[in-house]
């Protein structure tokens, strides 16, 4: 699974990268105005363009879609964010349900990609609990998004998603590290051996 990522580790790594800095902008700004919804957004779009571009890239290897389909997501969220035709407040219906779309994805990404690796190995059990993670979250995005569930606003709500960012950054940088050192690996089988 690693090795098919070796190519791309550096596109994850930056998507991961990014997914931080939101989540860090979730958590350490709840206060701020709009400004801070405008750079979220653009990050977004960063973000979703590096999953997109990631998943083609490595298409036909795997389940790599999900990871596009994860970018397209994450992608339409940031776009809503900076939209002139968003006017005022917005539901968080249909933000959650694209929240619920970058969870499952990024979710069924993780899970199947465990199953390609021995069983029971330290990077099985790492990516069989983002998944379980991530599949949790998008359950309670469908449960805050249809009022089921009320969070205290708003630093209830901040705290939720810059957690939701935070595993997402966490998931992808550890695969970028591992698929980074798995090209590494790659690289030196390839090279030539010294002639004696």
């Amino acid at each position: 699974m690693f090795r098919a990522l070796s190519k791309i580790w550096w596109l994850l790594a930056l998507c991961g990268i990014v997914d931080a800095i939101i989540a860090a902008m979730n958590l350490l700004m709840m206060d701020a105005g709009g400004s801070v919804v405008w750079d979220m957004s653009v990050l977004a779009i960063v973000a979703g363009a590096c999953a997109i571009i990631a998943g083609v890239w490595n298409s036909g290897r795997g389940n790599s879609w999900l990871l596009s389909l994860h970018g397209l997501a994450l992608g339409a969220y940031g776009l809503i964010g900076i939209s002139p035709l968003v006017r005022g407040p917005l539901s968080f219906r249909p933000i959650s349900l694209l929240f619920v779309l970058m969870a499952l994805s990024i979710g069924a990404f993780a899970l199947r990609s465990a199953k390609t690796l021995r069983t029971g190995g330290p990077d099985r059990w790492f990516l069989t609990l983002s998944a379980t993670a991530s599949i949790c979250f998008a359950f309670s995005f469908i449960a805050v998004g249809f009022g089921w569930v009320r969070l205290a606003p708003p630093h209830s709500y901040w705290i939720w998603m810059g957690s939701y960012f935070g595993l997402c950054a966490i998931f992808l940088l550890y695969v970028a590290l591992h698929a980074s050192g798995a090209s590494s690996i790659r690289s030196q089988r390839s090279a030539p051996s010294p002639v004696s």
